[in-house]
Protein backbone atom coordinates (compact mmCIF):
# COMPACT_ATOMS: atom_id res chain seq x y z
CA UNK A 1 0.00 0.00 0.00
CA UNK A 2 1.46 3.42 -0.58
CA UNK A 3 -0.29 7.00 0.20
CA UNK A 4 -0.27 9.39 -2.49
CA UNK A 5 0.51 13.28 -0.91
CA UNK A 6 -0.41 15.71 -3.53
CA UNK A 7 0.08 19.71 -2.92
CA UNK A 8 -1.76 21.32 -5.53
CA UNK A 9 -3.71 24.79 -6.62
CA UNK A 10 -6.99 25.03 -6.01
CA UNK A 11 -8.04 25.40 -9.36
CA UNK A 12 -6.77 22.26 -9.97
CA UNK A 13 -8.55 20.30 -7.32
CA UNK A 14 -12.11 19.47 -8.72
CA UNK A 15 -10.94 18.16 -12.21
CA UNK A 16 -8.71 15.70 -10.07
CA UNK A 17 -11.21 14.94 -7.80
CA UNK A 18 -13.75 14.14 -10.76
CA UNK A 19 -11.88 12.09 -12.69
CA UNK A 20 -10.03 10.40 -9.56
CA UNK A 21 -14.58 9.75 -8.63
CA UNK A 22 -14.91 8.54 -12.17
CA UNK A 23 -12.24 6.21 -11.72
CA UNK A 24 -13.86 4.41 -8.87
CA UNK A 25 -11.29 6.34 -6.28
CA UNK A 26 -13.56 8.17 -4.13
CA UNK A 27 -11.96 8.57 -0.74
CA UNK A 28 -9.55 11.32 -0.47
CA UNK A 29 -8.64 13.52 2.66
CA UNK A 30 -8.31 17.60 1.46
CA UNK A 31 -6.56 20.22 3.66
CA UNK A 32 -5.85 23.47 2.76
CA UNK A 33 -2.24 24.51 3.38
CA UNK A 34 0.73 26.98 3.02
CA UNK A 35 3.64 26.58 1.75
CA UNK A 36 7.06 28.37 0.41
CA UNK A 37 9.02 26.77 -2.50
CA UNK A 38 10.17 27.95 -5.82
CA UNK A 39 7.25 29.65 -6.34
CA UNK A 40 8.66 32.75 -4.12
CA UNK A 41 6.68 35.44 -2.70
CA UNK A 42 4.24 37.69 -3.74
CA UNK A 43 4.48 41.46 -2.65
CA UNK A 44 1.51 43.69 -2.33
CA UNK A 45 0.91 46.69 -1.20
CA UNK A 46 -1.65 47.60 1.28
CA UNK A 47 -2.13 51.26 2.61
CA UNK A 48 1.37 52.22 1.17
CA UNK A 49 3.50 49.70 3.18
CA UNK A 50 4.91 46.79 0.85
CA UNK A 51 4.08 43.02 2.71
CA UNK A 52 5.60 40.27 0.84
CA UNK A 53 4.03 36.57 1.30
CA UNK A 54 6.15 33.35 0.95
CA UNK A 55 3.28 31.08 2.16
CA UNK A 56 1.72 30.28 -0.45
CA UNK A 57 -2.18 28.54 -0.37
CA UNK A 58 -2.32 25.23 -2.09
CA UNK A 59 -4.62 22.14 -1.18
CA UNK A 60 -3.17 19.18 0.47
CA UNK A 61 -5.00 15.34 -1.09
CA UNK A 62 -4.35 12.63 0.62
CA UNK A 63 -5.47 8.77 -0.23
CA UNK A 64 -3.93 5.51 0.80
CA UNK A 65 -3.83 2.68 -2.45
CA UNK A 66 -2.90 -0.26 -3.01
CA UNK A 67 0.53 -0.68 -5.16
CA UNK A 68 -0.77 -1.48 -8.57
CA UNK A 69 -3.51 2.02 -8.77
CA UNK A 70 -0.72 4.57 -7.25
CA UNK A 71 0.49 5.11 -11.16
CA UNK A 72 -3.45 6.19 -11.97
CA UNK A 73 -3.49 8.38 -9.20
CA UNK A 74 -0.71 10.21 -9.99
CA UNK A 75 -1.02 9.96 -13.74
CA UNK A 76 -4.71 12.23 -12.98
CA UNK A 77 -2.70 14.72 -10.45
CA UNK A 78 -0.44 15.77 -13.20
CA UNK A 79 -2.83 15.61 -16.06
CA UNK A 80 -4.79 18.06 -14.14
CA UNK A 81 -2.64 19.92 -12.03
CA UNK A 82 -0.02 20.96 -14.50
CA UNK A 83 0.29 24.30 -15.95
CA UNK A 84 4.01 24.44 -16.68
CA UNK A 85 4.41 27.21 -14.16
CA UNK A 86 6.37 27.75 -10.79
CA UNK A 87 4.19 26.64 -8.32
CA UNK A 88 1.97 23.83 -10.22
CA UNK A 89 2.98 21.79 -6.78
CA UNK A 90 4.25 18.31 -5.90
CA UNK A 91 3.33 14.57 -5.70
CA UNK A 92 4.98 12.53 -3.08
CA UNK A 93 4.27 8.61 -2.29
CA UNK A 94 4.96 7.31 1.41
CA UNK A 95 4.96 3.34 2.22
CA UNK A 96 1.88 2.09 4.16
CA UNK A 97 2.49 -0.66 6.05
CA UNK A 98 -0.74 -1.57 7.78
CA UNK A 99 -4.26 0.44 7.73
CA UNK A 100 -7.62 -0.32 9.73
CA UNK A 101 -11.34 0.00 9.40
CA UNK A 102 -12.63 1.57 13.10
CA UNK A 103 -15.86 0.12 12.70
CA UNK A 104 -15.33 -3.24 11.10
CA UNK A 105 -11.31 -3.84 12.53
CA UNK A 106 -10.74 -5.63 8.89
CA UNK A 107 -7.12 -4.43 8.55
CA UNK A 108 -4.99 -4.42 4.75
CA UNK A 109 -6.17 -4.05 1.20
CA UNK A 110 -10.20 -5.22 2.48
CA UNK A 111 -9.74 -1.16 4.20
CA UNK A 112 -8.82 -0.15 0.83
CA UNK A 113 -11.38 -1.39 -1.75
CA UNK A 114 -11.31 0.86 -4.87
CA UNK A 115 -15.47 1.13 -5.55
CA UNK A 116 -16.80 0.42 -8.57
CA UNK A 117 -18.66 3.25 -10.46
CA UNK A 118 -21.92 1.21 -9.65
CA UNK A 119 -21.42 1.97 -5.96
CA UNK A 120 -21.08 5.34 -6.56
CA UNK A 121 -23.49 8.26 -5.82
CA UNK A 122 -24.52 9.98 -8.67
CA UNK A 123 -23.05 13.42 -9.30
Amino acid sequence: MKMVVAYVRHEAFEPIRGELLDLGFPSLSVSEVKGSGRQKGITERYRGAELTNYLRPKLKIECVVEDGDVQTIVDTILKHARTGAVGDGKVFLVPVDESYRIRTGEAGSETLQAHSTDDLPPK
